[in-house]
């Protein structure tokens, strides 16, 4: 029996999350582990009229809105249920012609924080714990630190929240990045813990891995185990050159209800 695909799209406008399924959705995008926005285009068809009014309207970028829409899209398998696959601002929504009327929506991760300016004076000595606690809640996000707490002198800051995530990955020398509402701080080299895709012929692996300058890259479809920054452990049988533990450093994904796509293309730098 096959385990049917899911897909959900959430729209949040003005603070109210409508989610709508079994509607025809094709989206892609590619997620980084560094300060890089993470990005989606997605086409929905089957929107009724008015809603696709009421998105269009609140995305007008001649009405500027305190607080931009935003996309959450959800996707999994029947028996396994959801996951979130990936959050994120909406950036720009056209509507093409009929007779097949489609939504098209370009994302961009953490984007309304380009807008907010902060100020950060730390004083002599900050943690780098305590100076992502204040980054995270500057750009309102959660905060997943997996990093060794070092100490931060003389740290001052002025610009917008969502570059003060460039200024913490420097002064830190650690990798920070959004993904999926949280701020994530960790180790540079160092995959986040206790998240590892075990990849092979018989679990989810397409085609060859390609060898890559410092890792690999591999298509395989979409699971809820795979994790930005986390541990890919490879076992192909084409290749065993390439076996071995991997950090997912760019996570690419490519979905279509009504089509085969449903992948995960993952580059990952050798442990």
């Amino acid at each position: 029996m096959i385990d049917q695909r899911i897909v959900r799209v959430g729209l949040e406008i003005d603070g109210v999350l409508n989610r709508y399924e079994g509607l025809r959705v094709k989206a892609s995008g590619t997620k980084y582990t560094d300060p890089t926005q993470n990005d989606c285009s997605i086409t929905i068809t089957g929107l009724k009229a008015d809603t696709r009014g009421f998105i269009l309207g609140a995305t007008d970028p001649f009405k500027p809105n305190p607080k931009p829409p935003r996309l959450t899209l959800e996707v999994g398998r029947e028996s396994l249920g959801y996951f979130v696959l990936y959050v994120g601002d909406i950036t720009n929504a056209e509507i093409t012609a009929p007779p097949d009327i489609d939504l098209n929506l370009k994302c961009k991760t953490n984007n309304q924080n380009n807008a907010k300016i902060v100020a950060v004076s730390a004083g002599e000595r900050i943690t780098l714990k305590q100076l992502s606690e204040q980054c995270a809640m500057n750009n309102a996000l959660e905060l997943a630190f997996q990093a060794i707490n070092k100490n931060i002198a003389n740290y001052n800051f002025t610009g917008t929240a969502a570059q003060q995530i460039v200024s913490l990955q420097r002064v830190g020398n650690v990798n920070c990045f959004v993904d999926d509402g949280r701020l994530i701080v960790k180790d540079a080299g160092a995959p986040l813990k206790d998240r590892v895709r075990i990849l092979g012929m018989n679990s989810g692996l397409v085609g060859i891995p390609k060898r890559t300058d410092k890792g690999v890259q591999v298509q395989y479809l979409i699971d809820a185990e795979s994790q930005l920054g986390g541990t890919l452990r490879l076992d192909s049988k084409a290749d065993k050159s390439l076996n071995g533990d991997y950090e997912i450093t760019e996570l690419k994904y490519d979905i279509d209800t009504h089509g085969d796509n449903f992948f995960y293309t993952a580059t990952g730098v050798r442990l």
